[in-house]
């Protein structure tokens, strides 16, 4: 639940004189293992394959850098921020190419031991211009007896985040979200409504729950949203054992998918018009349109005639 506050980036970076609401975008669909090093020059090589493509904002998915689920293994590998690799060597990227690069997620150590699962946007000149912790762990059991227990290696956030962005020159708010995040439709509504006109869902989707919900959650956010969609995620099996779904979209306002990627790691791209928005909203303006309610439970109909008979 969220507890009330959306805390928003302060900086918005000049690119230009450019006032046209036009860019490419691009999302990077990996396949990470359990070997940080090799991971990153997986990364590397599709977010360089994407920037050469045009693309001014690119999203990696959940943990670009490590897939591991077990604890200990986690927690031996994962650094403070100050200290981490990943972040430094996309940080680099961002800045090299002039790029505003969403890192989907990267376990980070906090001074207290505990471990939060970030989401990093890095500006152009590679400095981080915002990050995001994910609100809500996966702790389930599949009725395909997968299990999952996030909670047993990350801390979850406590504040939603709107991040303000000018890929291509062009100015954009983006509300940050991480997979598991999709299943909870009050966040993106308030997202939304302050201000977000692009909405991110880096993921690590199963292949159980993807095959199942994945296209039409996507869907379902951009549209109650009237927000584009951008979900870079992982996909195939990893070294851990584990499948992910891939199929990285990216989504119009209206619902419509612009971009989408099979289960392999690759590069999808898709041109966005931030104009939409604001035409689709006007179409159905439902997020003006919300309205405070009470939940009334109704007695059954046979206790309300014997209360009117007493």
């Amino acid at each position: 639940m969220l507890d009330g506050s959306i805390k928003t980036n302060d900086r918005e970076l000049s690119m230009g004189s450019k006032t046209a609401n036009r860019f490419r975008s691009a999302l990077v669909q990996l396949r990470a293992g359990r070997v940080i090093a090799d991971n990153l020059v997986s990364a590397e090589a599709l977010i360089r394959e994407a920037a050469k493509g045009g693309a001014t904002y690119i999203q990696t998915p959940e943990n670009t850098a490590l897939m591991e689920l077990e604890p200990e293994l986690v927690r031996s590998q994962v650094q403070p921020e100050g200290e981490s690799r990943p972040l430094a060597v996309f940080r680099a990227l961002a800045g090299e190419f002039g790029i505003w690069l969403h890192i989907g997620s990267l376990g980070v150590k906090g001074g207290d031991g505990r471990i939060a699962n970030r989401s990093y946007l890095l500006a152009p000149d590679g400095t981080i211009a915002a990050r995001y912790d994910k609100l809500h762990m996966f702790d389930v059991d599949l009725p395909n007896g997968e299990t999952y227990r996030e909670s047993d290696n990350y801390t979850p956030g406590s504040k939603a985040v709107l991040a303000r962005l000018t890929p291509g020159g062009v100015s954009a708010r983006l509300g940050m979200t991480i997979c598991y995040d999709l299943r909870f439709a009050a966040l993106y509504r308030a997202l939304a409504i302050a201000g977000a006109n692009m909405i991110a869902i880096p993921a690590a989707f199963t292949k159980h729950t993807g095959e199942a919900h994945w296209h039409v959650l996507l869907r379902s956010r951009a549209i109650e949203t009237g927000a584009y969609v951008f979900a870079a995620t992982q996909g195939g099996l990893h070294e851990n054992g584990r499948w992910t779904f891939g199929h990285s979209m990216i989504i119009s306002p209206w619902g419509e998918i612009l971009a989408e990627a099979g289960a392999d790691p690759c590069v999808v791209f898709a041109d966005i018009d931030l104009a939409l928005v604001e035409e689709v909203r006007a179409r159905i303006p439902a997020l003006t349109h919300g309205r405070p309610f009470e939940i009334e439970i109704a007695a059954p109909a046979d206790d309300a005639e014997k209360r009117q008979a007493s």
